[in-house]
């Protein structure tokens, strides 16, 4: 609203400079493009990302399955996992054997969630088609969570950007103006508001 304000107050005005008048047209601009631009970047960027992750989270689907596998033996204690949130349970690192969607016989130390894992437990486990450990696939629901955050990044950095962009015209507009400030001074001469003084 100061943009437009100032451009309707500078259309008259006999002391209004170019860089003046420059300045209000820069700050109406860059408003414009923060209120339309900017939330359409958003949207377009969330909207890919949207349809890139939920292919994704197709495609994991399609080609990790979920296994029952059986504890052979415990490996170690329980130690941080980078997969899993605050709060979930620590991981613990287990011989385990399963059966692979294709019909295989495998066995291997995997991480689990139990809490005290004993010889015999079962658990869940997801692997590919041959029965290699995966990690989980993406739930949807954080794909669109992803989808969504990238968007609000996509719109806030367009907002910097064009705000950055104002800010560096402003920053020459003001050079620009201390320069013919510079030079009005100069054109007066060191006599300047002396006259008539009868110094």
């Amino acid at each position: 609203m100061r943009a437009i304000s100032g451009l309707w107050r500078w259309r008259h005005n006999p002391l209004r400079r170019t860089t003046d008048l420059v300045e209000s047209w820069t700050a109406l601009t860059a408003l414009l493009l923060v209120l339309v631009v900017a939330p359409v970047t958003g949207v377009l960027a969330g909207t890919a990302a949207q349809q890139t992750l939920q292919q994704s989270v197709r495609d994991q689907h399609r080609t990790r399955y979920e296994v029952t596998a059986t504890v052979v033996k415990e490996l170690n204690r329980p130690e941080p996992d980078p997969e899993l949130s605050p709060g979930q349970t620590m991981r613990t690192r287990v011989l385990a054997a399963w059966t692979a969607p294709d019909g295989t016989r495998r066995h291997g130390p995997v991480p689990t969630t139990l809490k005290d894992p004993k010889p015999d437990e079962t658990f869940a486990l997801w692997t590919d088609a041959h029965g290699t450990p995966v990690p989980r696939p993406l739930d949807p629901t954080a794909a669109a969570t992803h989808a969504a955050l990238a968007g609000v990044g996509a719109a806030l950095l367009t907002a910097g950007l064009v705000e950055a962009v104002r800010r560096l015209v402003l920053r020459r507009l003001v050079r620009l103006r201390y320069a013919q400030w510079d030079r009005a001074w100069e054109r007066m001469g060191p006599d300047w508001g002396r006259t008539g003084t009868g110094i």
